[in-house]
């Protein structure tokens, strides 16, 4: 397994994403992933499954320190009175003392960034989170947020997949020695039709999912955290690191991003990059 080092931490550049996954397939999925090599795991307190996840750890029987594991602070819970308080929630559902990253699930309104960025540093200073991070912050949101931590931000999850284009953001975290960590990989399966990559695929002996993840973890600095419920795609997913794409494959690759490549945009996203990075 390749990691990405920053800070004290060495993180996995494959995680198990537990979007959409509840109760029995949840802990079961989190179990077939770790067996399966899996160390990076992925979740949030808007996904209503940390109980699930801290069962399926403890019913995997690894020790707690060979697992990543990241955790999202819900929008409603970045004030001083809620912050620390669902952190320990949260905690107390995983089953351990501490998460290796705590992101900031969306970007604060306004008028909130200053307090949801102060209480994620103090989260970081207990103990209670090894590194801190971001979720879905555009270049503007992120130096803002670079300037009031000095700089202890770790990474930015954005979603990261063939058909958009996340390049300004990439090289920003690179030059500011973070790295971008990607949901959503295979952009929620629409790649996987795609008839530039499943000749890519047929070239390797591979399967066109398989192929994607290979061309993200092939960026620097960057890690992805694909969901998979079935035993088959959970192994499928992690079985990349026995063949590398060319500059040519991962350039024809790269060319598939379209203006309208987005999947996830809610109505409190914030008005996205499209410029080049400053």
């Amino acid at each position: 397994m390749q990691h990405i080092n920053i800070q004290t931490e060495h993180v996995p550049v494959l995680g198990y994403g537990t979007w959409q996954l509840k109760g029995k397939g949840c802990i079961e999925g989190i179990q077939k992933a770790i067996d399966a090599g899996y160390r990076h795991i992925d979740t949030a307190q808007a996904y209503g499954n940390e109980e699930d996840v801290g069962k399926g750890i403890d019913k995997s029987g690894i020790e707690r320190q060979e697992i990543f594991l990241t955790t999202k602070v819900w929008m409603e819970n970045f004030s001083a009175d809620k912050f620390e308080k669902s952190v320990d929630e949260s905690l107390d559902k995983l089953q351990t003392d501490y998460v290796n990253m705590l992101l900031l699930h969306w970007p604060p309104e306004n008028d909130r960034m200053e307090e949801a960025l102060d209480q994620l540093i103090e989260v970081k200073k207990s103990g209670k989170a090894r590194l801190i991070g971001v979720s879905n912050f555009t270049i503007e949101l992120l130096e803002r947020a670079v300037k009031k931590t000095n700089t202890v931000i770790a990474t930015n999850q954005i979603e990261f997949h063939p058909e958009i284009d996340q390049g300004p953001v990439h090289e920003w975290l690179r030059r500011h020695n973070m790295f971008l960590t990607g949901y959503s990989p295979l952009a929620r399966g629409g790649v996987l039709k795609n008839h530039v990559i499943e000749k890519i695929a047929k070239h390797h002996d591979k399967d066109a999912g398989q192929v994607v993840l290979r061309w993200a973890i092939q960026h620097d600095r960057v890690a992805v955290i694909p969901k998979a419920a079935s035993p088959e795609h959970i192994e499928s997913n992690f079985d990349i690191f026995d063949f590398e794409l060319s500059n040519e494959e991962m350039d024809k690759i790269s060319s598939l991003a379209r203006e309208d490549g987005r999947k996830v945009d809610p109505e409190w996203a914030p008005d996205w990059d499209t410029a080049k990075a400053a």
